[in-house]
Parts: structure tokens; sequence; C-alpha cells
């Protein structure tokens, strides 16, 4: 926004537009009959507090930083006032001048840019407004003939984006409205360089908005850079966790997790469960192990293909795979509609995505159960978690059936079949084969001594005189 446009800033938990309590139902926040209409065939009938909250601001064309957990409506927060403010350039030709970019909603990852711009075609779906999602992974000449007839809303990961800006498939000139979302994994973790480019080829008169569940201090600092006087709500406290997810902490060794999440899986998880790890080795290694164990499995994160990452995707909400196990940044954006549980596998080092993972589950106010199964090495890192969240979970503990199989760490003597000697004392000895000439199989027979040999030897004499030589560089030497 220019300095024109600057507006007061509006503290914490207040909206300046509408009172959030007053707001019961969408046609109290000013939307077009189009969007109406597309929210009521969704079955939503009352707005999201942070929905109540954002709406009137962002239509005010203020910048915004929203905090919320995740699962509250973020995406129909900012969606639906932007497609507001766009249906004045809605258009039915079919040039492609008249579909200029005119909204830019950058996410993290691709499952979240591929969730992001799904919401928007079914809230835009009653009017002429193009949408378009752009990512890597898929061969880049399949997203250029679309960007070539016009798109009024690309959303995109920061690197694919760019990519089209050096290919100048894709003009920014035009925008009006840039979207940061998970605004916190956006900035901190290495998206800077990249954003700050995108940043330079956008216009300065433009509407900034952030929304993540979870903002630092060291996040607010950094949108002072670009961002003008943003109005700041946060419907939940800062990094807080959803009430209606019950939280579980089990102590278990490193050495015994894999039986302890088992064992959870067959007796406690009757439905599906996304199960978190920190490394995409480790995730591939999990789903394989619980394969055998006759769970079905799967694993998503960034080294897979697109392909693969979104067959994972549809076969878990197909329900043909009961676990999906995935590493932190592949399950940003996963929108799975009443998922019960999440676990833990590992502690993340980073205590904001304890709360990211969670947020999976007890999403739209239904109930979820989160367990976290914490090593005495992990000990550390969740201590770190509690005091973000400001709420201690009692540790507990649960006897591991072993099922009858010996423990690989001990370090005693493998037990010596004794089945091997007694079939060996058993096996009959073959005879030796006589050869053809009689004499080789005759006994050793050492030669008797015929008297002392070693007088008899003639021993060769010694010759004393030397044989001259050649002195090196200075000839024979004469005596």
């Amino acid at each position: 926004m220019t300095e024109e446009n600057k507006t007061e800033e509006v503290k914490p938990g207040e909206a300046k537009a509408t009172d959030v309590k007053s707001v019961d139902s969408f046609d109290s926040l000013g939307l077009a009959a189009p969007l109406l209409q597309a929210i009521a065939e969704t079955g939503y009938t009352k707005p999201t507090p942070v929905q109540a909250e954002a709406i009137p601001l962002i239509l005010t064309r203020q910048d915004l930083m929203a905090g919320a957990q995740t699962g509250t409506g973020k995406t129909a927060a900012f969606t639906l006032p932007i497609l507001q403010l766009l249906l004045p350039f809605a258009s039915t030709s079919t040039s492609p001048a008249k579909h200029p970019v005119r909204a830019l909603i950058l996410a993290p990852t691709r499952e979240l840019a591929i969730q992001v711009e799904e919401n928007i075609k079914v809230y835009a779906k009653k009017t002429n407004l193009r949408s378009l999602v752009v990512f890597g992974g898929v061969d880049i000449r399949k997203q250029t003939p679309h960007l070539k007839t016009g798109i009024e809303i690309v959303v995109a990961t920061p690197g694919r984006l760019l990519d089209h800006v050096e290919q100048k498939t894709i003009q920014l000139n035009q925008v009006k409205f840039l979207v940061l979302d998970e605004a916190d994994r956006m900035l901190d973790m290495g998206f800077m360089p990249d954003l700050k480019r995108i940043l330079a080829l956008l216009p300065k008169n433009r509407q900034t908005l952030m929304f993540s569940a979870t903002f630092s201090k060291e996040i607010k600092k950094l949108s002072d850079e670009f961002m003008v006087k943003p109005a700041l709500i946060e419907v939940a406290r800062s990094n807080a966790t959803n009430e209606n997810v019950t939280q579980k902490v089990f102590s278990v060794e490193q050495s015994d997790k894999q039986a302890l999440l088992t064992q959870l899986l067959k007796k406690e998880a009757k439905d599906q469960v996304i199960v978190f790890t920190k490394t995409k080795i480790t995730a591939n290694r999990l789903s394989r192990a619980l394969e055998r164990e006759g769970i079905a499995a799967d694993a998503i994160h960034g080294d897979k293909t697109q392909k693969e990452r979104i067959a994972a995707l549809d076969a878990f909400k197909a329900d043909t795979v009961k676990v999906l196990v995935a590493t932190d940044v592949a399950a940003r954006g996963l929108d799975i509609s009443d998922l019960p549980m999440v676990i833990n596998y590992e502690i993340p080092s980073a205590p904001e995505d304890y709360v990211h993972r969670i947020g999976r589950t007890g999403r739209a106010g239904a109930s979820g159960v989160a367990i976290s199964l914490v090593s005495s090495d992990e000990e550390k890192y969740f201590v770190e978690i509690e005091k973000l969240i400001k709420k201690t979970i009692p540790r507990e503990t649960m006897a591991i059936s072993r099922r009858g199989r010996p423990n690989t760490s001990s370090s005693s003597p493998r037990p010596q079949s004794s089945t091997s000697h007694t079939n060996s004392a058993k096996r009959p000895q073959r005879a030796p084969a006589k050869s053809k000439d009689p004499w080789f199989d005759k006994p050793y027979e050492p030669s008797k001594p015929s008297g002392s040999t070693t007088n008899n030897v003639k021993r060769m004499p010694v010759r004393n005189n030397k044989v001259p030589v050649a002195a090196l560089l200075g000839g024979l030497i004469k005596k």
C-alpha cells in the first residue's frame, strides 16, 4: 500500500470494521451474491473467528498480519475478500490482456499451494475470475500455455514462480494483492532471498497479507521491511495449540519406538493417522517397516516426485492407505478432513513445528489426538515445546509386546545348534577310492640313512682374490 492509503494499526484481537461477536453469517460481511452462493454450496453458514476479523479489514485495503490456528479457515479468510475486490475486473473476454495477474499467493510447499488454489476455484466458480497453481517438480512447459491464456489469481511456490519470471511467461507488474501463506515458514526457512527477488518485481502500490499459525517476534520485525503499518489480529494466543486436541506423551527408548508405534497403530488407531518424522530417510524406512507389519502405509517427502506425492495423498484420502508417514515440510498444507490422530515419531527441534504438526487434527471444531514418542535424547526438545505452548503434558509409559522375538541389541553369544553335531556324527564316512597303481596305495615308509653324508660332501674352495672394481669417477686404484 502507498503512504496515502496507510491506516492506523489495529491491536491484536481487535477487528476494526466489524464486531466479531455480531457476525453470525457471511451475509453481514458485505460479500457479493456470487460468493455467498458458492459459500452456501459448501455448507458453511457462519464465519470462523479469523474470517470474521480478517475479511472486513482486508476489504478496507489494509495490510494485515493474521495469526490463527491451523484448521480455522485461514484460506477462506483471505480468498473471499480478494475475490470480492477483484470482481470489478472479471471479464468474459478471451483476450489474455483482459486477464493479467492481479493477485499473487505464495506458499512454501506444493501441497499447500494446491490446496489453496482448490479453495479459490470453489469460491470463484460463480464468477469469471481465473486461477492457476504453479509449483516445481513437474514440467514447466505444461504450465506455460495456461499462463498465456490470462490468469487473474496465481498461487505459486517461490522457486517455480521465479522460473516463470526468468522465462518471461508471467508478468507481475499489475499485481494488486500479495498473500504469504504460512508466512513464518516462508520467512524463516530459507525463502527470504527468493521472496526479496519477487517483492522487487511487484508494484509498490499493493496490499500485502500474511497468514500463519505462528508469528515469532523476529518474523514480525522482518515484516516491517515490506508491509505498511499492518493490522495485527491473533484469534488465538500466539503459538497456542487447539484445545480440541488431546495431547499425550510416551517416554520410550529410541530403539523401542518402532515397536511402540506399531503397537499403538494396531490397538488404538482405528482410523487414519499421520506419522511425523524429521528426515526423509526415516520416513521411507518407517513406512516400509509398517508395511511388513501388515499396516497399509506410504511416505510423503520432498524427494518424491509430484506424481508420487499426489498418488500417496489420493490413496490416503481414499482410505486405501491408513498411515501416511510425512516430514514437516511435506505436511505443510495437508488438508485431511476428520483426521482423528497424529503421531510424532520424532520430536521436532523447532517448537513451532509441533504446533503445525498437531494442527493437522482437530480441525473445524472436531476433536483429535496427538501422540508424541519422546526418547531421552529428545526430552530437551519437548521441554522447549512445553514452554512455547505454555502447557505441561504428563509423561506416560506403555508395556511393549515383543511377540517372542529376540532382543537384537543383546551382546550375548549366539547358542550353537546341537543338531549340527548330531548330523555330523551320524553322517557315514566314505572309504577312500583306490588308485590304479598299487604303488600309490602303500603307506609312507621313510628311507634309512646310509651313513653320514656330511663328510663326503666336497666343498668348493673359497677364492680370496678380489676382483678389481672401477671406483666411481676415479678409475682403478693402483696399489
